[in-house]
């Protein structure tokens, strides 16, 4: 089966999550309707039900799809969690620009933001909600392994563990946008509390405890598509060190891990597919080197977030459908990116309007009759470079099983065998040990072998820069909501280092505040929790 699908998802267990805020009214509700611990897990398949509902947390915002929000307050639209993952990581960077007037969004790409922003807001809840869910899960799975015998102990033993890897996931994200956030286990029971601020530096630990501890409880790599395996919890591990002197303060680097679980996950068996394009396709659940998605389906996952809006709202000005029923027109590109990274121009775009130069990663519309190559007004979509590198249509053009031209099929891939490669080689080049700089060449240039079709754009071994990999990140993984996090790790996010078109709100871009590259705390739950301190800045 191609997805996990929502209609699987038969459970509601926010009740059991947000419980009464009495802890000793220790009672059975006589409505049968209402959740509760003993009538949600009632049998051994509610279990995975229940775990599916925390995968699906991330796709979709509520198991009515676009008709419900699992959290009050939010639109069950745009307060998508991957939707506004990706946004608050690429928007906010040279990748990407928005045209819509959408209550804060442009805000976004101009470094303006507040604590009060809607969309930090939205994602902030979206974590919290996700680790509350897999919190709840967690504990009532615990005390069902009381109990559990042969088959179901061995399954829930596994699911708890993937519950586990999903709370880390979110806890992650707390720790890359946030920084000192609310702390909460399952340990931490249902009930009217304020939760405790944690530091960035005790969440990163936590993090990488749980991590490791179940490393040997998970799937082995590639068990199943679209679950959590041990090979993306080798991932989210080398994320977690490749940036850890940003997380931890200069001095706390941690590069010699980075190789040792990109090793893992090199020799885990994830193969470069041969053609760049099928990652990010409608049927890329049949990539070789997709390590971990969130999932989505035509059928199954109908909602205005995640991948839906990534295709839709990158759509207009006449660029080509590739499997939607029609484009929003917000999301494109800049030139700085464009020029920066792949050496294009407008003279290059011929009379076809899309552009595949000698790299073949660069997947950019232009119509020079119609668009600027420059933004001069931000609220034009056609102001920019379009960008067509997700499609809901498989690599040949054909629609995917589950095909629907307004929902996505396309899968979002958030670790993939490529972003190990780059990771070990930068590691290498940070002078971590156990690794060599031959093998990290090595990598890189298999990148650039299936970019380029042959060895032309190969690179030499004084041509491995730290500079040179930070572009091929760009190259290699734009728009899969990475670049945020890849431009603060090398200086290069706020100040004046690097600046991009109408990043601080002017045309020609400027410097922004260092305090930016953590976002605030909302401004709600700062009020609401007298436990809370705001990140400076704000």
């Amino acid at each position: 089966m191609k997805k996990i699908k929502l209609s699987y998802i038969l459970i509601l267990i926010v009740a059991v999550v947000f419980a009464s805020c009495v802890k000793d009214l220790d009672v059975e509700p006589i409505d049968p309707n209402v959740s509760t611990p003993n009538n949600v897990f009632k049998d051994e398949a509610a279990y995975k039900q229940a775990l599916a509902k925390i995968y699906a947390s991330y796709a979709v915002s509520s198991q009515g799809g676009s008709s419900g929000a699992d959290i009050r307050g939010i639109d069950e639209n745009f307060g998508n969690y991957l939707r506004q993952l990706w946004g608050l990581q690429e928007l906010s960077t040279d990748e990407a620009i928005m045209a819509w007037n959408d209550a804060t969004i442009k805000n976004f790409h101009w470094h303006t933001w507040a604590p009060n922003d809607v969309f930090i807001a939205a994602l902030y809840s979206r974590i919290f909600y996700s680790i509350a869910v897999a919190n709840e899960f967690i504990r009532t799975s615990t005390t069902a392994l009381e109990s559990a015998e042969g088959t179901f102990a061995e399954d829930l033993k596994k699911y708890r563990a993937e519950a586990r890897f999903l709370r880390a996931f979110s806890y992650y994200h707390a720790i890359d946008m946030f920084g000192n956030v609310p702390f909460v286990t399952e340990e931490d029971a249902p009930g009217a509390f304020f939760p405790e601020q944690i530091s960035r530096a005790d969440l990163f630990n936590y993090v990488e405890s749980e991590l490791k501890a179940i490393e040997t409880e998970l799937g082995a790599p590639r068990f199943e598509y679209g679950r959590a395996d041990q090979a993306a919890a080798w991932m989210l591990l080398a994320k977690l060190y490749l940036n850890a002197e940003v997380y931890l303060g200069n001095g706390n680097a941690k590069y010699t891990e980075v190789i040792t679980y990109t090793k893992k996950v090199i020799a885990a068996g994830y193969v470069i597919d041969p053609n760049y394009q099928q990652p990010f396709a409608a049927d890329n659940n049949v990539s070789t080197e997709i390590i971990y998605p969130i999932c989505f389906d035509g059928t199954n996952t109908q909602q205005y977030g995640g991948m839906t809006f990534v295709l839709h709202a990158s759509n207009g000005g006449g660029m080509p459908l590739n499997g939607i029923d029609g484009g929003w027109g917000g999301i494109r590109t800049i030139k700085n990116f464009v020029e920066g990274k792949f050496g294009l121009n407008e003279g290059n775009f011929n009379s076809n309007k899309e552009f595949k130069g000698a790299d073949k990663r660069g997947m950019f519309f232009f119509d020079k009759e119609s668009w600027k190559w420059s933004v001069s007004n931000v609220g034009t979509f056609t102001d920019g470079i379009g960008v067509t590198k997700f499609k809901n249509v498989k690599p040949d053009g054909s629609p995917a099983p589950n095909a629907h031209p307004t929902f996505a099929s396309t899968d979002f891939p958030v670790f993939r065998l490529a972003d190990a490669y780059l990771m070990y080689a930068e590691a290498v080049k940070r002078n971590g040990t156990g690794g060599d700089a031959t093998t990290a060449l090595g990598y890189v240039n298999q990148l650039r072998t299936r970019a380029y079709g042959n060895t032309s754009g190969n690179i030499s071994s004084g041509e491995l820069t730290l500079d040179f990999i930070l572009d091929e990140r760009a190259r290699e993984l734009y728009w899969e909501a990475h670049r945020r996090t890849d431009l603060i790790r090398f200086g290069k996010f706020t100040g004046g280092t690097y600046v991009w078109e109408w990043k601080g709100n002017t045309q020609a871009g400027t410097t922004t505040e260092a305090y930016r590259d953590l976002y605030p705390i909302p401004s709600n739950d700062i009020n609401a929790n007298p436990n809370l301190k705001q990140n400076t800045g704000y």
